[in-house]
């Protein structure tokens, strides 16, 4: 187990190889999306018991819309199917549910779903759950600074007076702490345009296993990992400081 004095607060997915692993097994696409949401469940409880305050998930791009249309209409029916399954057993655990991401061109009926879900458990106060559906970190970026730029020219805010804090306030995770560790699956060793602002410090982990087969075990072996590291937010370590 891992300790549990060190348990990382923030941890962020990118839940990568759900193709791959359908392939291996002779299955369609579809049926790696289906796989990939039961570990989803999975993760969130292991999370919770673990102490983790808050689970980002990698749920869909800005460029995954250039993927075929049967995939991505199996994509947004899983993404309805959870809306309407899982959000009271969320609620139910006292999970705060969050999605991150442009609206459009997300379906109408989907950003009404996904309005009520954050409406109906933004009071709970145990994990919380973010979704990034229909999110690219460069837009994120481009969107905080069209924010503030009309808060400058409607005199709430000073250009001079922007800062790192000032500016994560404009992001899409305004209010949220920063990922502490960030897991990626099926060996890919890129970010993909993942919170790009907000992965400045965070400690990444590179796993083998596709998301379908990343499961619990697999969690508290990345934790582990990560306990293992010292972070220096641009510092130096203590050995070195005391010499």
């Amino acid at each position: 187990m891992p300790e549990k004095n060190n348990i990382p607060k923030h941890i962020a997915f990118i839940m990568d190889g759900n193709g791959r692993w359908a392939k291996q097994r002779g299955l369609n696409r579809v049926a790696g999306h289906r796989q990939g949401v039961e570990r989803v469940k999975e993760i969130v409880r292991a999370a919770a018991k673990l102490g983790v305050e808050v689970l980002t998930f990698f749920a869909f791009s800005t460029e995954n819309w250039q993927r075929p249309k049967n995939e991505i209409s199996a994509l947004m029916r899983y993404l309805d199917n959870f809306l309407t399954k899982e959000i009271a057993q969320l609620d139910k655990n006292n999970v705060r549910f969050i999605v991150i991401g442009r609206k459009d061109p997300i379906p109408k009926y989907l950003q009404l779903k996904i309005k009520k879900a954050q409406e109906r458990t933004k009071d709970n106060n145990g994990l919380t759950v973010v979704l990034a559906v229909n999110y690219g970190g460069r837009q994120e970026i481009v969107d905080a600074a069209k924010k503030f730029a009309r808060d400058v020219l409607a005199r709430k805010a000073a250009a001079d007076g922007l800062d790192d804090e000032g500016f994560s306030r404009y992001l899409y995770t305004a209010g949220l702490p920063d990922p502490d560790l960030l897991i990626r699956t099926s060996s890919e060793l890129r970010i993909s345009n993942f919170l790009l602002w907000q992965l400045s410090y965070t400690e990444f982990y590179f796993v083998e296993k596709f998301w379908p087969d990343f499961g619990v075990d697999e969690l508290k072996e990345a934790i582990r990992r990560y306990q293992k590291r010292e972070r220096r937010f641009g510092g130096i370590d203590a050995d070195k400081k005391n010499n």
